[in-house]
């Protein structure tokens, strides 16, 4: 059973009352980066181990994003800012307990790669926030992962 969430804008990102925020370096210029990210949706799953499944929806201003587990995700997304930020809010998912969500994702020059700094913003029931809390050693070994496959996708060493 799917569950629709409160609509967040793009400043959820910093006001949310759970924040996990990741940040990595990979060798790739943030223009490649933010293709893999904003423009190459179906690849997500190549990179990112925990995706299942992901495809654009309503003429690439959404997106539907299923994770290992079944857990799934309706998406609007929020921000786009070439090379430097995407972001998507989820407006529906069948995961319990979360009132709303959104992820993004900024891209800053670093050295002659960029900085990923990924950030999780979460609205939820008191249960969520502490499950949350305790994932969030989790998220980060996913994340770091995720990146370093990302780096190796865009045909760069390991980060």
């Amino acid at each position: 059973m799917t569950h629709r969430l409160r609509p967040v804008e793009p400043g959820f990102a910093e006001s949310a009352p759970v924040r996990l925020v990741f940040t990595a370096e990979v060798r790739a210029d943030p223009a490649a980066v933010y293709r893999a990210l904003a423009e190459d949706v179906e690849g997500w799953p190549g990179w990112f181990p925990a995706v299942t499944s992901a495809r654009p929806t309503r003429d690439g201003r959404g997106r539907e994003v299923r994770l290992r587990g079944g857990t799934r995700f309706q998406e609007t997304i929020v921000s786009t800012e070439p090379g430097e930020r995407y972001a998507y809010r989820i407006d529906e998912t069948n995961a319990p307990g979360i009132r709303a969500m959104l992820e993004e994702w900024r891209l800053s020059p670093a050295g002659g790669g960029t900085r990923v700094r990924w950030t999780m913003a979460i609205d939820g029931a008191a249960p969520l926030r502490l499950l949350m809390g305790l994932a969030k050693p989790a998220m980060g070994r996913a994340f770091h992962d995720a990146v370093r496959r990302l780096d190796r996708r865009l045909g760069s060493p390991a980060a």
